[in-house]
C-alpha cells in the first residue's frame, strides 16, 4: 500500500469525520465526547498477565492506534485532541502504529495517566465512549453520559457507508489476507498436515500475529469443517493426510489494515480416487458459482434479506442436482431442508469490526435467525457474501429421524460427511445501482476447489 496515497485519503476522511461529529454532537445535545481506546485487562484474577487490548472501534474510526488508555477528545468546532500515555515500562510496550499519517490532524497531548484528561474537558455536557465504566466514573462521568444509546447509535451510523480511506484499508486487508490464503493452499497441496501447522503458515505469510487478526482463524480439515467456528486446531497429521486419502480444507481467515478487517473463506479438496470426493469437489465448484451469482445480483435499494432468500433457493437447486436431496428444490426450501444444510446467514457488514455495525438495525424474519445483515443495500456499504453447505449431524439428525426423511439420500450424506462442509466468502463494496467491487477476487480469483 502507498502511504502517500493514504495520507491524502485520510485527510479527506478526517475532514468528513469532523463535520459529521459536529452535526451529531449538535443534534444530540452534547458539547464534546471522550473516546477511550480501552484498558488492559487481566487474563485472570489469579495471575498477572494481561490480554492484548482490542481498541474501541470508535477511536479507530479516527486513528489507527492499538494501545491502552489512549483518549480522543472531540469538541464542536475544534481540532480533536489526542492524549496518549507517556508511561515508561521496561516489561512491554504497545504495538507501534503502522503509519503516522494521522498526526497532522490532531492536537497532541502526552500524559502520565489517563485521569489527566479531566482538566481539558469542557464544563458543558460531555459523553464518554468506551468499555471501561470504572474509568468513566473516576473521570467524573455519570452513568447516563457513558455510552448514551441514541448518541452511540448516531456514531455507529457514520460507519455504515465507507469513505475512500476506509475502502482503501479494507482493500489492503484483503490483499494481506490473500497472501495467507495462497500460502496455506500451497502447504495443503504439498501435504502439510495439522491444522495448527496451516494456521502458523497463514500468520507467517500475512506477518500478523493472532491479536492483530480480525478473528481467530478458522482452519478446519475434514469433518472439522462442519463446526462453523472451528478454532480448536488439531496438532497432529490427520489420518487422511497420512494415508494419502482425499481430504478437504476450509480456511476462514482475514487480516487487518489500520484497524479495518477482511473476512475471506475458501474451501479446497486434495486427493482423488473416491466417488464421494468427486461429488464433494463438484459441490465446492457449484457453491463457488452460486456465490458469484449472488455477488452479481447485488442491487442498490434491494433488501439484503432477499439475497439471503435467493441463496436458499440456490442451495436447494445444488443439493437436488447432486442427488443429496430427492425432493424438488422449492420444496426443500419450503419445508426447511435447506436450513439443515445451510444454517447461517448469507453475510454481514464489514469494517472496523468483522461483524460491523449499521446493517442489522432491524431483526430478520423468524426463519432467518442468524442473518446479520438486514439492511437495504446502499452505495458505500461493505459486506460479505458467504453461502455454505455443511454436513452437521446435530442439525441433520431431526431431519433424518422425522417424517420427511425420504426427502434426503442419507447414504450420500454419510459419504460426504467426512469432508465437513464448504463455505465461500468474498468482501464486496457497493459502488452503484447495479455495481460492486469484489475486493477479495482481485487477489483470490478462485473460490476454492481442487488442489490435486
Amino acid at each position: 500500500m502507498s502511504f502517500d496515497r493514504i495520507d491524502a485519503l485520510y485527510a479527506e476522511h478526517a475532514t468528513w469525520l469532523r463535520e459529521r461529529y459536529d452535526e451529531v454532537l449538535e443534534r444530540e445535545g452534547w458539547e464534546a465526547v471522550v473516546i477511550h481506546s480501552g484498558s488492559a485487562r487481566k487474563r485472570t484474577e489469579f495471575d498477572d498477565q494481561y490480554w492484548p487490548v482490542r481498541p474501541s472501534p470508535h477511536l479507530q474510526h479516527w486513528v489507527a492506534l492499538h494501545e491502552p488508555d489512549a483518549v480522543l477528545l472531540v469538541q464542536k468546532g475544534r481540532a480533536p485532541l489526542l492524549a496518549r500515555i507517556n508511561r515508561f515500562d521496561f516489561w512491554e510496550h504497545p504495538f507501534a502504529p503502522e503509519s503516522d499519517h494521522f498526526k497532522p490532524h490532531f492536537e497532541h497531548l502526552g500524559v502520565e495517566e489517563v485521569s489527566a484528561i479531566k482538566r481539558h474537558l469542557p464544563t458543558a455536557r460531555v459523553a464518554f465512549i468506551g468499555d471501561d465504566r470504572a474509568l468513566a466514573g473516576r473521570l467524573g462521568f455519570l452513568d447516563e453520559a457513558v455510552n448514551p444509546r441514541e448518541f452511540l447509535a448516531s456514531l455507529d451510523a457514520l460507519r455504515t457507508r465507507k469513505t475512500r480511506y476506509e475502502v482503501a484499508c479494507v482493500a489492503e486487508a484483503n490483499r494481506r489476507a490473500s497472501m495467507g490464503h495462497h500460502a496455506v493452499v500451497r502447504a495443503f497441496e504439498g501435504g502439510a498436515g495439522s491444522e495448527l501447522t496451516l494456521h502458523l503458515e497463514y500468520l507467517a505469510a500475512t506477518s500478523q500475529d493472532d491479536p492483530e487478526t480480525p478473528y481467530k482463524n478458522i482452519v478446519a480439515l475434514g469433518t472439522n469443517a462442519a463446526t462453523l467456528h472451528h478454532v480448536s486446531y488439531g496438532r497432529r497429521v490427520t489420518s487422511a493426510t497420512s494415508h494419502g486419502e482425499p481430504e478437504s480444507l476450509l480456511l476462514d481467515a482475514g487480516a487487518t489494515c489500520m484497524g479495518y478487517c477482511s473476512d475471506i473463506t475458501r474451501t479446497w479438496v486434495r486427493g482423488r480416487g473416491s466417488a464421494s470426493a468427486d461429488i464433494f469437489r463438484a459441490l465446492v465448484e457449484k457453491v463457488d458459482a452460486m456465490q458469484q451469482g449472488l455477488c452479481a445480483a447485488v442491487r442498490e435499494g434491494a433488501p439484503y434479506e432477499s439475497l439471503h432468500d435467493r441463496s436458499h433457493d440456490e442451495v436447494g437447486r445444488i443439493l437436488h442436482e447432486l442427488g443429496v436431496v430427492r425432493c424438488a428444490p422449492d420444496e426443500a426450501v419450503k419445508v426447511g431442508v435447506t436450513r439443515a444444510f445451510y444454517p447461517h446467514g448469507l453475510g454481514h457488514s464489514l469494517g472496523l469490526q468483522c461483524h460491523d455495525v449499521g446493517c442489522a438495525l432491524t431483526r430478520p424474519r423468524a426463519d432467518n435467525p442468524f442473518l446479520r445483515n438486514t439492511s437495504v443495500i446502499a452505495a458505500g456499504q461493505v459486506f460479505t457474501i458467504e453461502p455454505g453447505v455443511y454436513f452437521i449431524d446435530g442439525l441433520l439428525r431431526p431431519l433424518r429421524e422425522g417424517e420427511g426423511s425420504a426427502r434426503v439420500d442419507w447414504a450420500l450424506v454419510d459419504a460426504l460427511t467426512p469432508f465437513g462442509g464448504v463455505r465461500i466468502e468474498d468482501d464486496l463494496l457497493v459502488t452503484g445501482p447495479e455495481e460492486h467491487r469484489n475486493m477479495t477476487r482481485e487477489h483470490l480469483p478462485r473460490g476454492g476447489g481442487d488442489v490435486s
